[in-house]
This record gives C-alpha cells, structure tokens and sequence, in this order.
C-alpha cells in the first residue's frame, strides 16, 4: 500500500539535530519524524549508522541484488535527511555546532564524555543556543558507578532483569531467554520521545531548553511494571513461567492438535464458561480452581488438566467457540501471517514508500492514529548522505564551491555510492 500524507504534523516547524545510531535514538526520532518534525541524521562519512550493515537482510535494487540498505535500518530512519559530517574533524563539528545553533532537538547516543571532547555537549551547544533541549541516551545514564559502559540491548535485557522472567522454568527443560527484539532499546527510545515532548511543553511556558538524560538500564528497570513491584511488595524473586503469567491462571499457551493457542482468561466468569465449553463444568466447581486466587495457588494441579482437554481439538476450532462464548483467545502468529492479518492492512500497520533504489520498500507504520494531525510519511529511510548538499545549503547557506571543497577533504559523504553492496558495508 503506498500511504503518504502532506498535511502538516503536530510537531511541524521542530528542527531535530539526531546524532544517534542502532536503534534507541532513532526510534525515538523517527516517531518525532512521523509526527511532523525535521530530522537530520548525522552519519559518518563512507559508512553511516552502524546497522547499515547489519544484515542480511539487505534491501533489493531493481535488479534483485543486495544493496547497501539493510532491514535493520530501514526500521527506524524513515522521515529524516541523512547528512554524512566527519565528527573528527574540526570544521565537522562546527558544522554540526552550526546547525545545533539552529536545532530545537538534539539527541545524541555518545558514549559519556566523547561530545564533550568535541565540543559538542550540552554545556557547550547551550552558550549557542539557550533554548536547545538536549536528550542524551545511553547505557547506563550520565552519572552513577557504570557511566562510562558501553551499553547493548541484550546486555541491558540481563542486567535489567527481564531475562530472569523470560523462558520456560528449569523443570519445564527452559533457560533466561531474551525477548526476540530489541525491546529495550526501543522502550528507551519511547521514554526518550516521552520526555522531549515534556520538555517542548516546557519550553513553550518558560523559554528555556533542558538536558535529558535516559538510559537504557532505567528504562528497562522501569518497564518491569507488576513483576518489579510484587518483588518489592513481597521480597519474593519470581522465576520463569514460560508463557504463564503471574498473577492470572489460565493465561498462557495451550496444545491444540494442530498447534498451539493461546487462552486469557480473566475472570472467574470467563473461566467457568470456558469450562463449559471445554465440557469440564466440574472444574470450576472445585474449590481448589473456584477463584482465580486459588487457581494462582493451584497452578500445577490445573494446567496439566487444561492441556490434556485442549489438545483434542485444533486451534480454530477452540478459537472459533471460544470467542462466540466472550472467553479472550487467540492464535499465535508469526510475521508472515501478522502482515497479511486483515486488521493489521486495515489500521495501516504496514505501509510502502518509495525508494530511489528499490522503486518502494515495505515498513512497518506507526501505531499513532490522530485525527487532526496524522502521523505523515514523508519519506523512506534515506541513503547515506544523500541530503548533505541540501540540508547545508538550507540550513548553513553554504554554496556549491564550500560544500564540494569540504567533501574533497573528507569532510562530507554526499552521497554518490548509492549502489555500494550490503555485504560490501557489513
């Protein structure tokens, strides 16, 4: 589906100066790019954004051949103009100080204390332009005894402890397992869009910009939600439950014939019709499984029981009769069958946009629905460097001559190795 709007977003008129790379600072920045701001992605010359190369899969030119476009970029760098600056060189990082000047936004991933070494941190860029709202994202925040650790979503995901929750349990044949996508990253990323919007708020009663500090360990911790706060309510570690869920019973995965499905039951209503239908009526007649207390408590006893009644039908069949009767159920899909999920299509959740390249390339869209400023779709991920020329005569009034001087030097990638090879960058 090509799917693009013109109208302006709510975020129109926000320059955002975007100095990250891998995923939580262009999450962040690609939702503020779908929401109307501009966003100039400053990527190394000659190589750009280290998931440039992190494939394949790589994006298909017209010829079916890998380009330099990975999948794993494509997913967070639509809506920005790609500016390939050398942030080692002296007249890179006025340039970029240049057009921090003009910025409202800058997020940046650095590890703690190389911007500062460029003169490029907040202290500095807020002398040039006081109302900048800086948002720095990394590992393990600004302060504290890890500042200066490089931090990794998967690392962060041990740390953090979302692993300890994640898998099925010793007995059950499990191990601590990471979530299959780069969750915490991305939920910085969305604390990070979070707070820059508080802090534009802010802005706009007072005048003045902020630095924000996120990092990834915080933002992990703090998505621990129940599971965190029982720990601190009870003292208890829980352990790995595999799909079960703490605190509700039955609410996990069951064998059908065919395969799998998952059963959310949510009360004890819910329960005793499911009961029913499972032509069991007497275990919702059983103190040991009356209330969903109870069935917390008795667990083991009732799950086997669960298992060996659901697997005599196949998932549809149980999902079938089970929706009829208002008991919440469901399939589990892998990602073929989510983008070709008829309500998927129908809320826009996969969109196409053209490509210089491909011609168009597929995405995932934003979850964002607003009825007077909708989320735009402006443009596909960019190539690198392919607005460097653009954004600087925009911005910084350079001309043709400074701009291809600068780029003799090494300075700026403008963008001419658009046919470059994905396992050539890798």
């Amino acid at each position: 589906m090509q799917h693009t709007v013109t109208s302006p977003g709510a975020l129109s008129g926000l320059l955002v100066l975007d100095l990250s790379r891998i995923l939580a600072g262009p999450t962040c920045t690609q939702i503020l790019g779908d929401l109307g701001a501009e966003v100039i992605k400053i990527e190394r010359p000659g190589r750009g954004d280290d998931t440039r190369g992190w494939g394949p899969p790589f994006l298909k030119d017209a010829e079916g051949n890998d380009t330099a476009e990975s999948a794993y970029y494509l997913s967070s760098n639509r809506n920005k103009d790609s500016v390939a600056i050398d942030l080692a060189s002296a007249d890179g990082q006025q340039l970029v100080r240049d057009l921090a000047a003009k910025a409202d936004i800058l997020v940046e991933n650095f590890k703690v204390g190389d911007l500062k070494r460029r003169g490029l941190d907040y202290e500095t860029l807020k002398t040039l332009n006081p109302k900048l709202i800086y948002c720095s994202i990394s590992g393990f925040g600004q302060t504290g005894p890890y500042a200066h650790r490089a931090g990794y979503d998967f690392l962060i995901q041990g740390m953090g402890g979302i692993m300890s929750l994640t898998g099925f349990a010793d007995e059950d044949g499990g191990t601590q397992t990471k979530c299959g996508v780069g969750i915490a990253d991305v939920m910085c990323g969305m604390y990070a869009c979070v707070s820059i919007l508080a802090a534009v708020n802010h802005r706009h009663k007072t005048g003045e910009g902020q630095h924000i500090d996120i990092s990834l360990l915080d933002a992990q911790v703090s998505w621990l939600i129940n599971q965190g706060v029982a720990h601190l309510v009870s003292g208890d570690v829980p352990g790995r439950l595999g799909n079960g869920h703490p605190t509700i019973v039955p609410y996990e995965t069951f064998p059908a014939a065919d395969g799998p499905f998952i059963l959310a039951v949510g009360n004890d209503t819910q329960f005793q019709r499911f009961c029913v239908i499972a032509g069991a009526p007497e275990l919702a007649e059983d103190p040991m499984f009356a209330t969903n207390a109870d069935r917390v408590r008795n667990r083991k006893v009732l799950i086997p029981k669960i298992r060996r009644i659901t697997i005599e039908r196949d998932a549809a069949d149980w999902i079938k009769t089970l929706e009829d009767a208002g008991v919440p159920c469901g399939p589990v899909n892998d990602l073929g069958q989510v983008f070709t999920d008829p309500q998927i299509l129908a809320r826009d959740m996969k969109i196409s946009l053209p490509h210089p390249i491909s011609g168009s390339v597929d995405l995932i869209g934003s979850p964002i629905k607003m009825d007077k400023t909708p989320v735009i779709y402006r443009a596909a991920p960019p190539t690198l460097g392919a607005n460097t020329a653009n954004v600087l005569k925009r911005h910084l009034e350079l001309n043709d001559d400074e701009i291809a001087g600068l780029a003799e030097k090494g300075i700026l990638d403008l963008g001419l190795h658009t046919s470059d090879k994905g396992q050539e960058k890798a």
